[in-house]
């Protein structure tokens, strides 16, 4: 016979319980910099795409990429890229067996989003 209570147990792990960890962000983060990175991408390619068809519509383009909202996008896709970088150098360290302690893994995750605010950073400065 079925548990007429069932319906009545909270979800585990809930919502309002779960106490999201420095790991289970930053691994969310990696995936969401790698789609926006796909986006970046098409935006460059689009770019390429209007210098090869027409003066006119490269300029079109180009004024848009280089707008306010265009170096937005541009800027937060360098941050995303220095993000997946340091991400995926973080999960190279894994795979060989090290940093898998879990303070060491949290030093890591800092690591990454403080490292990529900063490449961020010199990269704009030097560009």
């Amino acid at each position: 016979m079925a548990d007429v209570n069932r319906g009545n147990r909270p979800l585990s792990p809930h919502l309002e319980i779960y106490r999201p960890q420095i790991t289970s962000i930053s691994s969310i983060l990696t995936r969401i910099t790698g789609n926006a990175l796909l986006v970046s991408a098409v935006l460059i390619i689009w770019w390429f795409f209007a210098a090869a068809t027409s003066e006119a519509y490269f300029n079109v383009v180009n004024g848009f990429l280089t707008s306010w909202f265009g170096d937005l996008i541009m800027t937060l896709s360098v941050l995303g890229l220095w993000y997946h970088t340091l991400a995926g150098v973080r999960h190279l360290i894994w795979d060989s067996g090290y940093g898998l302690e879990l303070e060491t893994a949290e030093k890591l995750g800092w690591a990454v989003i403080i490292g990529s605010v900063v490449l961020t950073i010199i990269t704009l400065i030097l560009v």
